[in-house]
């Protein structure tokens, strides 16, 4: 069979207009260098595309349909393409050189996607939700403590894709660091997402440790001295920051646990085992932030406790002195009501007797309420 049959065979080309289509497909756009060590030329979602041979980077093409063409001719390695936020003309290409299902396109380019793991025929194709910390000065009720992007990963027998969206996430230091261990990158693609789905989990601790700074500082504001002032919107934009983790989070554990125990073609046994370690750093993200969550409502429900003393305090307190001028308020307005016999109306020293009743009855009233901590 001549090499291109064998091509059609592997990837369904046949059914899309093979090769010669998806190679005019790509000249109808800039061609792009895939040998570039680092970024493709300004205006192409290609971040980079190498070709690997028992863990070791080899030589490719400059093309990706050339690139794709010799690894399956070969007969083993594989191919790594990365993308960053590929349009839908951009990635069709892609799409029917590697005969990745529609849906998974689909979701790969609209992004917004629950975190999760599916199969498509030969293709695996995983969501990752990525999360970074925003660093801040202070923490206020409009801060932005987590940002968050997405990974979609397509694992097929020789190729891997990664598509990433967001602000962050590079998967360059990734890459040199799986290079560096040829072992772990020569069993194949599913090596490839291993590491990527190590590094999302990892990011995940990294950003709770951050986070629960801030919710340390919350907690040491709200049992400060003066804790019933403090910001409660500090405490909520810190629960809906929370959300947004465990929406990243929660999700994966069950597709993770798939990879580590069943059997799935394209993923080598012996990286299941290495799926089975993400899971468990999974679930350790998954504890923490249900104990954060647990944590900001015990302190939001201390902060509201607080805010009720303190106005009971307040109200104490003005109680008190509405009490404390009673006194006056009643003996000025007995004596105010003009009528012409009252007693000591018109006694010469009816008016220091008033002055000297209403300040002892003032005083004592202080004092008790002073002594009872009302004042």
């Amino acid at each position: 069979m001549t090499m291109a049959g064998n091509l059609r065979k592997v990837t369904g080309l046949s059914r899309v207009g093979g090769l010669r289509g998806v190679a005019r497909l790509a000249r109808g756009r800039p061609r792009v260098d895939l040998s570039h060590h680092a970024r493709s030329p300004l205006g192409s979602s290609v971040v980079n595309c190498v070709t690997y041979r028992d863990g070791v980077r080899a030589e490719h093409g400059v093309d990706l349909v050339d690139t794709v063409e010799r690894v399956r001719r070969s007969g083993h390695g594989f191919v790594w393409l990365g993308l960053h936020e590929p349009t839908n003309d951009e990635f069709a290409g892609v799409a029917q050189l590697f005969d990745l299902h529609p849906l998974a396109v689909e979701d790969a380019v609209e992004a917004h996607q629950r975190p999760k793991v599916e199969r498509y025929g030969e293709t695996l194709f995983a969501v990752f939700k990525t999360v970074c910390y925003v660093e801040h000065e202070e923490l206020t009720a409009t801060s932005e403590v987590v940002d968050t992007g997405e990974i979609m990963v397509f694992v097929g027998r020789d190729f891997v894709i990664t598509v990433r969206h967001g602000r962050h996430g590079s998967l360059g230091p990734l890459r040199e660091a799986l290079e560096s261990d040829t072992a772990q990158l020569a069993k194949g693609p599913s090596a490839v997402l291993h590491a990527v789905a190590d590094h999302v989990v990892d990011d995940y601790l990294h950003v709770l440790d951050a986070v629960q700074a801030d919710i340390d500082q919350v907690e040491t504001d709200v049992f400060a001295e003066n804790g019933a002032r403090a910001d409660p919107g500090r405490i909520y934009q810190l629960k809906r920051e929370l959300l947004q983790l465990k929406r990243a989070v929660v999700p994966l554990g069950r597709p993770l646990l798939d990879l580590a125990d069943r059997p799935v073609r394209v993923v080598d046994p012996e990286i299941q085992a290495y799926f089975r370690d993400v899971s468990d750093h999974l679930l350790r993200a998954t504890e923490q932030i249900a104990a954060f969550d647990e944590l900001l409502n015990s302190i939001l429900q201390a902060h509201l406790a607080q805010v009720t003393v303190a106005q009971n305090e307040d109200m104490r307190k003005i109680t008190a002195w509405a009490a404390v001028i009673a006194v006056p308020t009643m003996v000025c307005g007995v004596y105010g009501m003009n009528f012409d016999t009252m007693p000591e109306l018109h006694w010469r020293f009816g008016y220091p007797l008033v002055i000297v009743v209403i300040s002892i009855g003032c005083r004592i009233l202080h004092r008790g309420f002073r002594r009872n901590g009302w004042l």
